[in-house]
């Protein structure tokens, strides 16, 4: 526990960029932690590992945090994201099951393409968020967060169990597949090469299973974390320290950990699951309301429709805005004021932005503070700067739609 003390007092600069849900997983080193299969590989090249949701992980390499963010929006970056959950739902009724859970409309997705999608609870509260694909072998492959894996897993069981006790065919099964997400500019062209598949016909949020760099039987879906373009690959675990090379060996690739992962999406105006939404969150409130399909509002049939449905109408109390902020950076937990000193609400996130080099964050105000341009204050170490409600994303977002 020393080693991992001293790491994190080297580390201490890096992990104040992260939001506090996160920084709270980092610290929890004395817990079991589990590796993904390219723990020695991250190691081996300079990785700087810490404690992330009970997961061993990078949160840097040998690149500095800004260089490896400033690297992925100019060329791209290789992340390890195996920690994520990873599940497939299959049998006649896996639609039925999905949509008794999320408030998407699973039914319309065509094969091979994929949706962001939320778990909720029949208060509205959102439980985690997910990406839901339809693959055209018979299954919908579910990706959701590590923080959340035994909740949402907990969850997705006991539907099954609910489903398959009135006669329903539907089943679950937990892959231990890897998961590799690469991201960036040139990702495509990085993976073309090694691909001979086009990649051109394959737009964001769309999915297919090939061979990649000698590697087969790979699930490459065009979306990430990010805001710019690239692919998350699913491999199995035993091949994955086999593709991660193979890819880095093209010189625009580079390893990225989590602490460039964070800022990335922030300035891509995505949220944390654990800060910038929870279960005293509704999609609403966290401006989700994108997410709702169109014959899921019409239906009510998702958990929390009664809550969630009469606030796309205007009966929200607060919600989630951007932030641009002057004076010191802003962290989770800040208090959000009007100009005339009344608490309004908190910062979820923030960081430095690299690539603006200004202050950028998220957080929660009333309803009436939301409009982009509305000029308010945070408090930052009880001293008070200006803020402006942003429109995010904040860095305009990269994804590759087909023309």
């Amino acid at each position: 526990m020393q080693r991992a003390g001293s790491m994190m007092s080297r580390l201490g600069s890096c992990l104040q960029a992260l939001p506090s849900a996160l920084r709270r997983s980092l610290s929890s080193a004395q817990d079991v932690l589990r590796r993904t299969p390219l723990y020695d590989f991250h190691l081996a090249h300079g990785g700087k590992m810490v404690a992330f949701a009970g997961w061993n992980l990078p949160v840097q390499y040998r690149d500095s945090h800004v260089d490896s963010h400033l690297h992925t929006r100019r060329h791209c970056s290789l992340f390890d994201v195996s920690h994520m959950l990873q599940t497939k739902i299959f049998g006649h009724d896996r639609v039925k099951l999905m949509e008794s859970l999320v408030v998407g409309d699973i039914a319309e997705l065509k094969p091979n393409q994929g949706t962001l999608s939320l778990f909720t609870n029949e208060a509205g509260g959102i439980l985690d968020d997910l990406i839901v694909t339809n693959t055209s072998e018979g299954h919908l492959y579910v990706v959701s967060n590590a923080g959340c894996w035994e909740k949402d897993l907990t969850l997705m069981q006991d539907k099954v169990r609910e489903l398959q006790n009135t006669g329903s065919d539907v089943g679950l099964e937990v892959m231990d597949n890897a998961l590799l997400a690469l991201q960036g500019p040139t990702a495509a062209q990085v993976l073309q090469a090694g691909v001979a598949d086009d990649l051109r016909k394959l737009p964001f949020m769309t999915s297919a299973v090939m061979e990649v760099f000698g590697v087969s039987g790979c699930r490459v879906t065009r979306c990430g974390y990010t805001g710019e373009d690239g692919v998350e690959i699913s491999v199995l675990a035993a091949e994955a320290v086999r593709l991660a090379t193979a890819l880095l060996e093209n010189p625009e690739v580079k390893l990225a950990g989590l602490a460039a992962r964070d800022s990335l999406r922030l300035e891509a105006g995505l949220c944390l699951y654990g800060n910038d939404i929870d279960e005293h969150t509704t999609p609403v409130e966290g401006s989700l309301s994108w997410t709702l399909g169109k014959r899921r509002r019409a239906a009510m049939d998702f958990p929390g429709a009664s809550v969630i449905v009469p606030q796309l109408k205007g009966n929200v109390q607060r919600r989630r805005v951007g932030l641009m902020c002057e004076g010191a950076p802003v962290r989770a937990h800040n208090p959000i004021l009007s100009t005339e000193g009344t608490v309004l609400g908190a910062v979820t996130s923030g960081c430095p932005s690299p690539c603006l080099k200004k202050n950028v964050a998220m957080g929660y105000v009333p309803y009436e503070y939301s409009r982009p341009g509305t000029l308010l204050l945070v408090e930052v170490r009880r001293k008070q700067q200006m803020a402006m409600v942003s429109k995010m994303p904040f860095v305009p977002t990269n994804y590759y739609t087909l023309k």
